[in-house]
């Protein structure tokens, strides 16, 4: 199965990352469907589009908007699958809904996006465990406009993080074009993992 313009990917496990396994007992940590935090955005790729020049492969891992897997209520309360849903666990997604793609154990960004992790606050007075909209680069493309590489330090514009958990890093999925600075390491920085995530806590 192959269309012009869509990839067909099916998700790598459930829908939902909504559920911990503690010793022998599984704990459900959200029955909320329209909770975009527990919605899995990975998934494999089945098949190319036939019109769209690509680096992903058939096989590739990718990552996609949590709205491509999340389900949701209609007026009448009965639950439905999103417009990217075809039949048997198959999605049908457009480029602009896949934002980076793993080949050969290897995450890359697609263009226009990068990931930056954040950066712990050196402010002792300060209640907010991270500096505001500041992260290290961690997957960009090479090409971007901003002349920015992996492991730069960067400030981006407010309230245009996207929250995803890739290989067990909490990381701001953000458009290159948003990235406002690169700044010189002053040798204070820290990048900032949250203890809910180093005791295996929540999981996107």
């Amino acid at each position: 199965m192959r269309t012009l313009y869509s990839f067909i990917i099916e998700p790598i496990g459930e829908r939902y990352n909504n559920k911990k396994q503690i010793d022998d007992k599984e704990l459900i940590l959200n029955t909320e469907i329209f909770n975009h935090q527990y919605v899995n955005r990975e998934a494999k790729v089945i098949a190319l589009p036939k019109l769209l020049k690509t680096d992903i492969n058939v096989g590739d891992t990718i990552l996609v908007h949590h709205n491509v897997f999340r389900r949701w209520h209609n007026m009448r309360g009965e639950e439905k699958n999103s417009r990217s849903y075809i039949k048997n666990n198959l999605y049908a997604v457009n480029s602009d809904q896949i934002f980076a793609y793993k080949t050969n154990n290897k995450w890359k960004a697609l263009s226009g996006y990068c990931f930056v992790k954040p950066v712990r606050s050196n402010n002792k007075f300060d209640t907010n465990k991270e500096q505001p909209h500041v992260g290290v680069v961690k997957y960009i493309k090479a090409d971007n406009i901003k002349d920015v590489n992996i492991g730069d330090l960067v400030g981006f514009i407010p309230d245009v993080e996207y929250e995803f958990i890739i290989d067990d890093q909490r990381l701001y999925r953000i458009l290159t074009q948003h990235i406002t600075i690169k700044y010189e390491y002053q040798g204070q920085e820290e990048e900032y993992k949250p203890s809910w995530l180093q005791s295996g806590g929540r999981v996107n």
